[in-house]
């Protein structure tokens, strides 16, 4: 018998794939299948005839994320949904309808705000590095998802910047628009605010755009921002098949407009909304589960995490004397787990800030420990994967003088790769390791599988930001982690004024450190270690409170290096 989209899924998860008419507000805690989830309830509508593929919007936040959706749509035998980023599919409307609107083609996009911000500065007589220029473009980019005007954004932060004042900063804001004006450029939230105006003044384009979609699944609703959020309500209109899909206890981005209210108040702005919750996880052992359970407690919107089987190992904490001490006994702690079998693709090391990956690279690098950072150059934009991809392809075209994966082997020896691998840390071990992924990747391939396929199907994966594991231990900010999981993390930095960072001050703005913490915590599979050091150079620290907030019971104390395991006082 052949198995329909809502088999095999859980009974929570099968309620909300069946809800498939009417306002759906799918609660869902992380690693309850989610996305399973959704493209299971957008088959199932296809199935039964209720949606017709090229009339559903699927909606998220990545590139990545988008051609997961169509991945995995595609996988059951769905085709034809448009599944996009909000940019993505506001930018592909203007495109579209500004030449019939306006007469002419749609502007450009400006592709480095921080330097068409320096020449603002410099038409103005201002000398600003580069960091205040980033500042600025940040604070640019939250005015606008927020929809305020310039002297709205001075009326609520009076302020400025550190080290530019509000009148200069104003000035400033109002030189870059001058000069994008003048240049005919939009800027990447731009594209959502001219997208918005134009569905909402132009009622022919309001009318063929929700011609064109009836259905929308908005993923990730916890992260939507003020202008996202109005272009929504104008892209769907006065119809109600709209399903939106999150978990406020992982909103993270509120420093770029990202507002959990959407999601917590959709069915109070949907009356007869159909709400389901996904709370069973599939990811994480209990243990771990418990750990970010009790840190969430009593949060808005917080969903208690529960899976079946038996607790393994209760989570650790522990305390070391230094920062660099921290680094050193983490180090020391993974390069056990390598030696126990682990894979190194299964251990990730998660921290707030970029600057404490420093210390952590050269600790590992010294044991031989090769790491990747996530939230540099990606995969696919990196040189020598674009220079194998580009040999690849000229190989293609000639007669194989070996197998694929041979020939495959050859061409990357070509470029560099090695049998065995360079010493761990630096760019030849980094340059290695991507060209040994590609490999990977051709000897996993399909059987019968040819040189132009492969070449192809690279292109395609690169495209939709599907990335190779890298056989490596992770290294990873909070921000940088989410959406991903490992079966070993340790996080690390749990003292006051790395997480909560110190200039973490308001309710709103611990809560946030908070859901970050969580974060964390929730990618661990199999294991978790929590860590913190007692001083920094000649500062002491304290333990995190939210270390305090977790129950005594559902943590163990673990051994330091060169210091006794702690547990903060409650």
């Amino acid at each position: 018998m052949t198995r329909g989209p809502l088999d095999d899924l859980d009974e929570h998860q099968r309620e909300a794939a069946a809800a498939l008419r009417g306002p759906v507000c799918i609660l869902a805690g992380a690693g309850t299948g989610k996305t399973r989830t959704i493209t299971h309830r957008i088959a199932h509508g296809v199935d039964t005839g209720a949606y017709s593929p090229q009339r559903v919007m699927a909606l998220t936040f990545t590139t990545k994320a988008a051609g997961e959706l169509r991945g995995r749509l595609r996988g059951l035998g769905v085709e034809g949904v448009s599944a996009r980023t909000f940019h993505s599919a506001a930018l592909a409307q203007l495109n579209f309808f500004w030449p019939q609107v306006a007469g002419d083609g749609a502007p450009t996009i400006v592709d480095s705000k921080v330097r068409m911000l320096g020449q603002a500065a410099g038409d103005i007589g201002l000398r600003l590095d580069a960091a205040t220029l980033r500042d600025v473009a940040s604070q640019i980019e939250w005015r606008k998802v927020t929809m305020r005007s310039v002297r709205q954004y001075a009326a609520e932060r009076p302020t400025g910047l550190p080290g530019l004042a509000l009148s200069p900063l104003i000035d400033l804001m109002e030189a870059y628009e001058r000069i994008k004006d003048q240049r005919r450029q939009l800027d990447f939230e731009d594209v959502l605010l001219a997208c918005a105006g134009m569905v909402e003044s132009e009622p022919r384009v309001a009318t063929a755009v929700r011609e064109q979609y009836r259905h929308f699944t908005v993923d990730e609703f916890q992260d939507v921002s003020p202008v996202q959020h109005r272009l929504l309500e104008l892209w769907v209109g006065d119809r109600r098949d709209i399903c939106v899909v999150g978990d406020a206890s992982q909103t993270i981005y509120s420093f770029a407009g990202a507002d959990p209210r959407y999601l917590l108040e959709f069915p109070s702005r949907h009356d007869d909304a159909q709400v389901v919750r996904l709370e069973r996880n599939y990811r994480s052992d209990a243990a771990v589960l418990a750990v970010a359970n009790e840190l969430m407690r009593g949060r808005p919107g917080a969903l208690h995490l529960a899976t079946e089987g038996e607790p393994g190992p209760l989570p650790e904490v522990v305390a070391y004397d230094d920062d660099n001490a921290e680094a050193e006994g983490i180090a020391d702690r993974v390069a056990v787990q390598l030696a126990r079998g682990v894979a190194a693709s299964d251990i990730a090391v998660l921290y707030r800030m970029n600057a404490q990956s420093a210390p952590l690279l050269a600790a590992l690098s010294a044991r031989g420990i090769a790491a990747t950072v996530l939230g540099g150059k990606r995969f696919w934009d990196l040189p020598e994967v674009r220079q194998a991809l580009m040999a690849l392809r000229a190989a293609a075209v000639a007669p194989l003088s070996g197998s694929f994966a041979a020939t495959v082997r050859d061409v990357l020896r070509s470029l560099g790769l090695t049998d065995e691998a360079p010493p761990a840390g630096g760019a030849l071990r980094d340059a290695w390791e991507a060209r040994a992924a590609v490999l990977r990747l051709a000897e996993e391939a399909p059987e019968g599988i040819t040189l132009r396929a492969f070449t192809d199907e690279l292109t395609a994966r690169a495209k939709a930001q599907h990335e190779p594991t890298l056989r490596t231990v992770t290294l990873a900010t909070l921000h940088a982690a989410k959406g991903l999981e490992w079966e070993h993390v340790h996080l690390m930095g749990l003292s006051e004024g790395l997480l909560p960072i110190s200039y973490a001050t308001t309710f709103e703005q611990i809560d946030e450190e908070r859901r970050l913490a969580y974060v964390g915590i929730t990618r661990a599979a199999r294991t978790l270690s929590l860590s913190w050091s007692r001083a920094s150079g000649v500062r002491e620290r304290q333990p995190s409170r939210f270390l305090q907030e977790i129950g005594r019971d559902s943590v163990r104390a673990g051994g330091g290096r060169a210091t006794r395991a702690a547990r903060p006082r409650r």
